[in-house]
């Protein structure tokens, strides 16, 4: 059986799977390459990744599609959010508006929903009264340890626009972050070559970052810190790249002696800015007490 669907304006520029997802099954990533791969799902009749950007009277086509298939692999489940998470949800909260939330993550929270952890704030945001009518996307990432602010869109147009906003560099995020080692330098700016890979595929990507030392004692170091890029756990790994791993970093870290407890890590998003239609934008997550904590036993300020 042959199934055409015309793509919807508001899923222009949208990724091929994503579309998959929202508009036909929530499968596996596997089930949709696995398709592809047999021009099972093709755009206007021709075959493309699943990376590709939808675009304006594109068809989608897909043929003799078996979903029940991936009943039999692991599918992405949702979330139930428990009557403690949605009480304590309210507490998230720095700006609510029509169109996006901006929230001050906690730690050990994922930001999705995945393999290795099923609690995630996206499930837990749709549940509650602020985005009653809504649903939450992601337009960044955050990893599961680190606080701070972090943008939700309420809608596909505004996921679409902050995406953009990220792409072209005009969102400015700065973080705090606690490091081990004495950076002698006030300031300065990390390049480096980060490492990835996809399957066996091995990928190298510049990464920059700025830094400031704000305040520095006994072989601990504060920074403040602005991403010029965005790769995936940037500062973490440029951080150890460059002998000062950040104080509670169980993955990127030299020696075990200056482990912590679990969520930990003493990284915070602090502030984030940006403009939409010539309006500035200007959200600052509090720093969490567990970092205030840190900050008091090893004697550093921020100001």
């Amino acid at each position: 059986m042959k199934n055409s669907f015309q793509v919807k304006d508001e899923y222009i520029n949208s990724r091929l799977d994503r579309w998959f997802r929202r508009n036909i099954s929530n499968v596996p990533q596997s089930f949709i390459e696995k398709n592809i791969r047999k021009g099972k799902i093709k755009v206007n009749n021709t075959k493309q990744k699943s990376s590709y950007k939808l675009k304006k009277n594109d068809y989608v086509i897909i043929l003799n599609l078996n979903i029940e298939e991936s009943k039999n692999k692991k599918n992405i489940k949702k979330y139930i959010a428990s009557k403690k998470d949605l009480n304590s949800s309210s507490d998230f909260f720095i700006e609510n508006n029509e169109n996006f939330a901006v929230i001050n993550k906690p730690a050990g929270i994922a930001v999705q929903s995945g393999t290795k952890s099923l609690k995630n704030i996206l499930d837990i945001l749709s549940h509650t009264k602020e985005f009653e009518n809504f649903s939450p996307f992601a337009v960044h990432r955050l990893d599961k340890e680190t606080t701070g602010v972090f943008i939700v869109a309420k809608n596909r147009k505004y996921a679409q626009l902050f995406t953009t906003l990220f792409r072209i560099r005009k969102i400015y995020k700065t973080y705090l972050g606690i490091v081990i080692g004495d950076i002698e330098k006030k300031n300065g700016t990390f390049v480096d070559d980060l490492v990835y890979f996809e399957g066996n595929k091995k990928i190298i990507t510049k990464a920059i970052t700025k830094f400031s030392v704000l305040d520095r004692k006994k072989n601990f170091s504060l920074l403040k810190l602005n991403p010029i890029t965005g790769r995936k756990h940037q500062l973490r790994k440029q951080l150890l790249m460059h002998g000062y791993p950040i104080l509670g970093d169980s993955k990127y870290r030299i020696t075990k002696e200056y482990s912590h407890k679990k969520n930990s890590l003493m990284l915070h998003a602090y502030e984030i800015k940006f403009s939409i239609n010539g309006i500035k934008y200007n959200y600052i997550a509090e720093l969490p007490e567990t970092f205030k904590k840190i900050l008091k036993e090893k004697y550093l300020k921020i100001f």
